[in-house]
């Protein structure tokens, strides 16, 4: 069945669209009443993203609530290194938190590359979701790039610098391109396995690409997600690699559709750094949603206008957070949809 609404998808591949569509980064979450509901049935986050009924429900919950133009499968950027072989934990209030950490050339030894069938609570959410949105919109899958994954296995929880993986750089180059690639060929069979399953676009989260010089960034970074690009080419794939300003250029080389931009990053420049071969998605600043109704739309419609009416996927240049009004977000969403060039 063709999908509905498929406005994402023709963005991304750089065809016409009638208006620009919108998702939000954690679109599925605390925001939501509803989604705070189902939350609170179950243990935590983790068990939220580890059973694929909830995950699901939660999924379409903004489709339904926000009214965006697809949804994002609900889980987490570290699915993959548990399905390596390094568990973690997300506590409440503080984030992940990994026991062991990766210090030694036999931990990367004893990891194994992970294969979608470690991942089958993701595939099972997809499949769900899939069925359940019933080809009204695209649904969106995700997995984190692989030096913000690296970071978390060497750092063992969230962090400012990111010093111990940024040492680890430093101190064990060889050892340090092992586990990347590791990392890089799981990701490649998790993000195949979300496409077997269902998903109709990718997205690629760089989280931590700013604590890098623009150097390791093309040394430890960019070369892993290029790999990825190359590999992913059965449905358009979006890299968002956060405050990554000093290598627009090359992200404009990727074998990618489209290019997430953090709300830091100019628009025009931005353009004129990444080329026309790519379509931008972005990039309010998710603070702009605490302001009045009047502020919000006229902002809106300011940033509509500085991308232009094609080759853009409007969305937040980072992730809503918990506070927000949902009734401000819906206010975003309306306005893109009915604005017109």
């Amino acid at each position: 069945m063709p999908l509905k609404n498929d406005l994402i998808l023709r963005a991304a591949r750089g065809e016409k669209v009638e208006r620009t569509p919108v998702w939000l980064m954690r679109q599925a979450g605390r925001i939501l009443p509803e989604y705070r509901k189902v939350r609170a049935k179950m243990g935590g986050f983790k068990e939220l993203v580890e059973t694929p009924e909830f995950a699901c429900e939660v999924t379409i919950q903004p489709v339904d609530i926000l009214g965006v133009d697809a949804a994002i499968i609900f889980s987490d950027i570290l699915v993959i290194p548990e399905a390596m072989g390094l568990p973690y934990q997300m506590i409440e209030a503080k984030g992940p938190w990994f026991e062991k950490t990766i210090k030694t050339a036999n931990d990367i030894a004893q990891l194994k590359i992970a294969t979608a069938d470690d991942l089958h609570y993701v595939m099972d959410a997809i499949k769900l979701t899939k069925s359940g949105l019933n080809d009204r919109v695209p649904l969106i899958g995700f997995a984190g790039a692989p030096w913000t994954i690296f970071a978390y296995m060497i750092e063992g929880s969230g962090s400012k610098t990111f010093s111990q993986a940024k040492k680890f750089l430093y101190t064990q180059p060889i050892l340090s391109h092992q586990l990347l690639q590791k990392i890089t060929d799981s990701t490649i069979n998790y993000l195949k396995g979300q496409i077997s399953s269902g998903a109709d676009m990718l997205q690629l989260f760089d989280s931590w690409a700013g604590v890098l010089s623009p150097e390791q960034y093309r040394e430890f970074a960019l070369k892993y997600i290029s790999k990825i690009c190359d590999a992913i080419t059965e449905v358009p794939l979006t890299v968002f690699a956060k405050d990554a300003h000093f290598v627009r250029k090359d992200l404009g080389e990727l074998n990618c559709n489209s290019i997430g931009l953090d709300w830091t990053m100019d628009i025009a420049e931005s353009r004129e750094l990444i080329g026309n071969t790519k379509t931008l998605q972005g990039n309010m600043d998710p603070c702009l949603l605490y302001a009045d109704y009047t502020h919000i739309k006229q902002d809106t419609i300011k940033m509509l206008k500085s991308f232009g009416p094609q080759r853009h996927i409007a969305n937040l240049g980072h992730g809503l957070y918990p506070d927000i009004d949902k009734d401000k977000v819906i206010c975003f969403v309306e306005t893109i949809k009915e604005f017109r060039f």
